[in-house]
């Protein structure tokens, strides 16, 4: 397949958190800028946009940018969504599903080749694998959604072989480099485009005594966790007073 224009759609996933880079718009690189990255080297006249908020849940990401995206007539579209909602002690997944569907029809119906992404099985995480189970359901829909569309789905579910400390960052929520680099390989060979991107090799990983990882949790809870817990129970959000990135279909360098 060949694209010209390209538009993420989606939360911290797609936007880049946890793959830093401070000469970047919101100080993140990530898994779609290297996707782009790969596009615009075949394609003179490539242009990239980003909408991806961090934070946002679903329903929110198909309000706020479902219709922009569809207002820059691109041929390529990747909409991540989902994981912030299956977070939540209730969410109405049939309901979920139904937006989804029908924004994903919309998406289609303008022409564009759509990318979608289950969400990766929380069963790596040992803090939030309790969420497992409506995670998989949630995925399902995905894959029936994908199929009524005739989107290629990145089943993240399924991409297993490494651990939390190999390929997320020091939050353990979001990926670090080689993470995102893994998953635009995967996006790139799915779409059958020849890219020369190879997997970055990860950090060794400390191996710690059970005293050593009681105190490396407890601090993880302090700095990540805590926080986190804080903005659910006031209702705010890491992507409070955040824009998008890229709100237009620029070229990238």
């Amino acid at each position: 397949m060949s694209f010209h224009r390209y538009v993420a759609l989606g939360d911290s996933f797609t936007e880049g958190v946890g793959d830093t880079d401070p000469t970047r718009p919101n100080g993140c690189r990530g898994w779609a800028d290297r996707v782009a990255e790969v596009l615009a080297a075949g394609s003179p006249d490539f242009g990239y946009a980003n909408l991806a908020i961090r934070g946002r849940k679903l329903p929110t990401i198909i309000e706020e940018q479902v219709e922009p995206a569809i207002a820059l007539a691109p041929d390529l579209v990747s909409i991540h969504g989902g994981g912030n909602d299956v977070l939540r002690p209730k969410v109405d997944l049939d309901g979920l599903a139904a937006s989804y569907d029908d924004a994903v029809r919309r998406l289609t119906a303008s022409g564009a080749h759509v990318v979608m992404f289950t969400v990766a099985d929380p069963g790596l995480n040992p803090v939030i694998k309790v969420i497992r189970g409506r995670t998989a359901i949630f995925n399902e829909w995905v894959r029936e959604i994908a199929d009524n569309h005739g989107a290629t789905v990145i089943d993240l579910w399924r991409m297993r072989g490494w651990t939390v400390a190999e390929i997320m960052d020091e939050d353990r929520l979001h990926l670090n480099p080689v993470g995102h680099q893994a998953i635009a390989i995967a996006v790139l060979d799915r779409l059958g485009v020849t890219h020369g991107l190879q997997p970055l090799a990860p950090a060794p990983a400390p191996v710690l005594a059970r005293r050593e990882q009681r105190q490396a949790d407890l601090q993880w809870a302090r700095t990540h966790l805590a926080p986190w817990v804080a903005r659910r129970i006031t209702g705010r959000s890491s992507g409070d007073g955040v824009t998008p990135k890229r709100p237009g279909l620029t070229p990238i360098g």
